[in-house]
């Protein structure tokens, strides 16, 4: 009989165990059930089947301009978003919901932003843009949210903000890409998610007492980089 040596012995084994092993994985994916198959879900199946309503509230200072600019922010919502709208003259609020003809799921979410916008004292113009873009946001923070002002400390940080014939919140508009609110003590800023973090920390070193001329400076280094990338 032949003799066999502990490595061929060793090899052996382990030939055995690896068709084992081929084997036992051979019969588990055959038993392991196929991977669900998932078409692509159209608009009309993501709603919900029933109506979905938002109330958004005006400010008692902008209900003259709402119903004096009503047909410009009334016709974009019915004929672009397929919305139904109506202006609630008691509860001072605009009403938005869906119908059956309302395709796009994020339609009334969109108007509300757009409605929103509006009540802030943002231009037509340029709220409009929020319907047309999905990478648009709002953002809205107080003075007092940066540093505690009162009086005339107050006043003079909103100066600093707004500038010289709005000179300052010009600059910033324009070298952030993003358009600025000022109403009382908040600050509304509208324009994509990188634009916000520009035009707020722009206002931000304002609020803190940085001259006009150090922010002008900075926010152009800022839009030399911003043309270098793209």
């Amino acid at each position: 009989m032949e003799s066999i040596s502990p490595q061929q012995l060793q090899a052996a084994v382990d030939a055995a165990a690896a068709k084992n092993n081929d084997t036992a994985q051979d019969i588990d994916m055959a038993d392991a059930p196929l991977k669900p198959s998932f078409g692509p879900v159209s608009a009309a199946q993501l709603k919900s089947g029933k109506i979905e309503m938002r109330r958004i509230p005006i400010p008692p200072h902008r209900m003259t301009p709402l119903q004096k600019s009503w047909i410009k922010i009334y016709t974009p919502l019915t004929e672009n978003l397929q919305l139904q709208v109506r202006m609630n003259l008691k509860s001072k609020c605009v009403e938005v919901r869906t119908c059956d003809d309302t395709q796009d799921p994020g339609a009334l979410q969109k108007a509300a932003d757009f409605v929103r916008a509006f009540a802030l004292g943002f231009e037509i113009a340029d709220a409009l843009a929020l319907l047309r873009m999905d990478d648009l946001y709002l953002e809205t923070f107080e003075v007092k949210d940066v540093k505690t002002l009162h009086g005339d400390h107050m006043s003079r940080a909103i100066g600093r903000i707004v500038g010289k014939d709005g000179k300052t919140k010009y600059t910033i508009e324009n070298s952030s890409r993003t358009r600025v609110v000022v109403a009382d003590s908040k600050v509304h800023i509208l324009g994509t998610f990188h634009n916000i973090k520009v035009a707020r920390d722009a206002i931000v070193r304002l609020i803190l007492g940085s001259t006009p001329g150090k922010v002008y400076s900075q926010l152009r280094i800022v839009s030399a980089r911003q043309k270098e990338r793209f």
